[in-house]
């Protein structure tokens, strides 16, 4: 699929310019997929249409969902921008030196997101990407505007294609963004079961296990095999308190 068969997905867009804008820079660089959470504005209105110019069946197809989680589903590879320094451990890269990793998997969906147009993208869905960009800009004007930000990184991932050759990769099975969230469910529910988590704390502990597991890039296979230890262990602890009865 390459290119075309990235999804770029806006959260919440409120500016149907923006998006008609955006649909018209995607079809200048090959790409088609145009995903829209919860939109704010009428991405088919007369002023998106006229904004896309040549590109009005991009916003005629495009993918309107109620949750990121929707937008993501059966994808392999997330990078999310961000606008701002994150207190993450997870660093913010260049869009030239990360974006071509989302190519990698040219067979399987993949996306990138782009967060609101006052407020970008919160801590809880930031949580849903594997790595994270910040297009670098002048310190005294830092603030960018979300179809110039979706052109600058459509543009990297066409040199990206145009410059260097696929690499050839070793076969895999990159689990599903869908598959390693349900892990993650999975885990927290048996964390706080053992009270290992606390429910007023678990969602920022969780953060803590999601950007670990993210930097791994989980397989099929490694998602199967951490699912039957949580099951293993919540067996015992079961069993345990049958006994204990």
């Amino acid at each position: 699929m390459g290119l075309a068969g990235l999804r770029i997905v806006l959260m919440e867009p409120a500016g149907q310019i923006n998006v008609g804008s955006i649909a018209r820079v995607m079809k200048n660089f090959g790409l088609h997929q145009l995903v829209l959470v919860n939109p704010q504005c009428d991405p088919r209105s007369p002023e998106a249409l006229m904004m896309a110019v040549h590109a009005k069946e991009i916003l005629e197809s495009a993918q309107l969902v109620a949750t990121l989680p929707e937008a993501l589903h059966e994808c392999v590879r997330v990078i999310a921008t961000a606008g701002r320094v994150s207190s993450w451990e997870t660093p913010l890269e260049n869009p030239r030196t990360a974006l071509p990793w989302l190519l990698e998997e040219p067979e399987k969906p993949v996306a990138l997101i782009f967060g609101r147009e006052d407020r970008g993208l919160s801590n809880e869905e930031l949580n849903y990407a594997q790595r994270f960009v910040r297009i670098p800009t002048s310190e005294n004007y830092q603030s960018l505007n979300l179809a110039t930000a979706v052109g600058i990184c459509c543009y990297e991932l066409a040199q990206s294609t145009q410059t260097t050759e696929t690499p050839t990769l070793a076969p895999n099975n990159l689990a599903p963004w869908d598959v390693v969230e349900a892990y993650y469910q999975q885990l927290e529910s048996l964390l706080l079961k053992i009270g290992y988590l606390y429910p007023h704390t678990a969602a920022s502990r969780m953060e803590k296990f999601r950007q670990l597991y993210n930097r791994t890039h989980l397989q099929i296979g490694e998602v199967a095999m951490l699912r039957g230890i949580l099951r293993q262990v919540e067996w015992a602890v079961n069993q345990s308190n049958y006994e204990n009865l």
